[in-house]
């Protein structure tokens, strides 16, 4: 009976515990949506009382605006064109780590795996300089280039990991079958490797959509910016109007939400085959 009343305490614990986190996840989100249906006057006089009256509005008339819309286009253009050259590099990289052997590799591989104690915020000077010299300021492949290089090590070291748990016994039976080693990586590692990789791209999109510090120095014209930077000049903009900043930002977010909620079962499948496979 001890070891039962133990056990139930335990999973009380545990569910006041998730109640706690999800509501300081739940609650701020849904002030920020009830937000955008309110009046500054609504805010000011009672912030957490549902709109009174609703004042969708503010939501249409950024839906109706280019300046939610062009700069929705410029972060998808960037995070899918960083996505898809990241995670062809990586895979590229992590599978000649992982299959073959050649001296230095790990010391090549270790350098790689150094980059993740190098924060990107030291960089942004060096950076900015490279970028005017080669004249990718105010181009987008001035963003995506510096966040494949930068989210290489990450994404090396996890499909690395997958990739030795594939056994040398299946590539062993496509080398006999007349597959060369980049048939078999194309047409059989990567699409075996696909919870890693689309871990590794719902990773790499997240971060991408999210940076906002290199968007704010290579872009100058402001028909680049993009959300995160959009959301920055909205908010100068509308410094006064509270209800139309808060419609701003949850409109900014639906694009990831929405992403996430469809690789939910991806990542998270990757993640649990990577943990298990480990």
């Amino acid at each position: 009976m001890s070891t039962r009343s133990g056990t139930r305490v335990r999973h009380f614990w545990l569910h006041v515990i998730a109640i706690v986190v999800g509501a300081g996840v739940i609650v701020p989100v849904a002030f920020g949506v009830l937000g955008g249906f309110k009046d500054n006057g609504q805010l000011s006089n009672n912030p957490f009382a549902l709109p009174s009256p609703w004042v969708p509005e503010n939501y249409t008339s950024i839906l109706r605006s280019s300046s939610f819309w062009r700069p929705l286009f410029n972060s998808t253009l960037i995070a899918v064109a960083t996505v898809v050259l990241l995670v062809l590099v990586a895979a590229m990289a992590a599978y000649v780590f992982a299959r073959f052997n050649f001296r230095g590799r790990e010391g090549l591989y270790t350098l790689f795996a150094a980059g993740l104690m190098f924060p990107f915020a030291v960089a942004i000077l060096p950076l900015f300089v490279l970028l005017r010299e080669l004249s990718l300021l105010n181009s987008p492949l001035g963003v995506i280039l510096p966040q494949v290089a930068f989210g290489l090590p990450m994404t090396i070291i996890i499909l690395r990991a997958f990739f030795r748990t594939i056994p040398g016994e299946v590539e062993e039976a496509a080398i006999l079958d007349g597959c060369t080693p980049f048939g078999f990586f194309w047409r059989i590692l990567l699409p075996m490797a696909r919870p890693a990789l689309a871990t590794v791209s719902v990773l790499a999109l997240v971060a991408s959509w999210n940076n906002f510090m290199l968007p704010l120095v290579v872009f100058t014209d402001p028909s680049w910016w993009t959300l995160p930077v959009g959301v920055q000049q909205f908010q100068g903009q509308y410094a006064s109007d509270t209800a139309r900043i808060l419609a701003y930002v949850v409109l900014a977010m639906i694009p990831a939400l929405a992403f996430y909620a469809v690789a939910e079962r991806q990542l998270v499948g990757g993640l649990a085959s990577g943990a298990t496979k480990g």
